[in-house]
Formats: structure tokens, sequence, C-alpha cells
């Protein structure tokens, strides 16, 4: 058995988890989540904790108990707490704006990047060079960032562009004549 599905997942209070076959639903303080099990994982739920067993022996089917651990973890996780990623954008000019489900980005080119954000996931920008990007699902949370990361990701000479915050960039020294 994988050293990870040995851990049982605890609930926290205030969280409501529903086990119907395969299918695990959870509601929190933060939202709904849902997400299906791989069908060579079993999950059983004992008082304020679920546990992972493999259905099989297979080395395939102790790796994803282990797998399927985190993500049930993570969804548990994002119904009560909830994710966040932080992102700051550096350079003159460069600006963020959001306006509903879209993020308005200036980021130095010709024309304004318009960022569509997917449902479930919340951007808001508290000053005009951060953008907050939280949601209960982990996964969506950390590639809405990344994809608006990599409109102008950090370049290595003056530090330019979008990076998350506390990201260390290695900076360049400049040509020598």
């Amino acid at each position: 058995m994988s050293r990870v599905a040995n851990q049982p997942v605890t609930i926290p209070s205030g969280v409501d988890v529903q086990i119907s076959g395969q299918k695990i639903t959870a509601k929190g303080p933060k939202g709904n989540a849902e997400m299906e099990l791989h069908r060579l994982v079993a999950v059983a739920q004992e008082d304020a904790s679920l546990k992972i067993t493999s259905n099989d022996s297979a080395k395939e089917a102790i790796a994803l108990s282990g797998t399927m651990r985190s993500l049930l973890n993570n969804l548990i996780t994002g119904v009560h707490e909830g994710f966040e990623k932080k992102l700051e954008l550096r350079g003159v000019g460069y600006r963020a704006q959001a306006q509903g489900n879209k993020l308005n980005l200036t980021l130095g080119f010709s024309h304004p990047v318009v960022h569509a954000i997917p449902e479930g996931v919340k951007v808001e920008t508290p000053s005009q060079t951060e953008v907050v990007v939280s949601g209960v699902d982990k996964q969506a949370v950390g590639q809405v960032a990344a994809d608006i990361r990599s409109y102008r990701p950090p370049e290595p000479y003056k530090g330019k562009g979008v990076r998350y915050v506390g990201e260390h960039v290695v900076m360049k020294e400049a040509k020598k004549k």
C-alpha cells in the first residue's frame, strides 16, 4: 500500500461528504465540489475521516490509491478553506482589471489581452498590478494562474512580466562591450 494512501483524510467540521459508488460530493462553507474515484480504488467513511483502499494488488492500483487520496484531500480542503494564487505585474504600464468573468490585461503588447475566467474560479484585482485567483478546485485555480502568467512570463534581464508573488527570477547580467 502507498504511504500516502495509508493516511486517512480528516473531514473538518462544517463539511458534509456524500459517497455514492465511485462518486464523492463535498459541501462546505466555500462551496460544493465533486470527484469521480478511479475504478481500482475504494473509499470508506469512518467517523470524521475517509480511508482509501485499493481494490487490486496491482502496482497501478497501489499508485492510484495515493493519487486519489491526495485528490480527495484537495477536494475537502477546497470546500473548507479554498485555494488562492497571487500574481504580480512588473513593468512600466503593465495593468490588470477584473470585469465580471473577464480579466483585462495591458502587458506592453499593441493590443489589450482579455482572459476569460472559467466558472468556479474567481479573479480579483486589489490594485492595478496585483491579481488574486481563488476557488474551490486546486487544479483549476493553478491552471488559470498559469495561463495568466503565460501571456508575459518574467524575462531574465529586467524582470518585467507576470510572476507569482514570492517567485524568484534569476537575473542575467547585461552584455558588456
